[in-house]
Parts: C-alpha cells; sequence; structure tokens
C-alpha cells in the first residue's frame, strides 16, 4: 500500500488484538487495516508539518 508517494506496510499484530502499520520509522496501530492506514497517513502529515 502507498500513501503520499510512501511504502507502508500493514500487517497483523500477532498475540494482540489489531493491525499495525510501519513507514518511515513509523508505527501505528489500529482495530482494523484500513483503521491502521489512517492513522499513519496522520502520522506522515504530522512529520511533513514539523520538518518544514
Amino acid at each position: 500500500m502507498r500513501i503520499q508517494g510512501k511504502s507502508v506496510k500493514v500487517f497483523k499484530i500477532k498475540n494482540r488484538r489489531g493491525f499495525a502499520a510501519v513507514c518511515e520509522n513509523h508505527l501505528t496501530e489500529g482495530s482494523t487495516s484500513s483503521q491502521a492506514c489512517a492513522r499513519m497517513a496522520k502520522a506522515l502529515r504530522r512529520k511533513r508539518k514539523r520538518t518544514v
């Protein structure tokens, strides 16, 4: 999956309930894969805002 042109890996967390998304040293968690991706998009927006 790609968000803002960056590759995002989404996977099921073992021994826990939910999914995780990893991209550019960011890790987000959510109860569904789409929620984890939405949280990742928000984290990437925050990073871009902070570095500009």
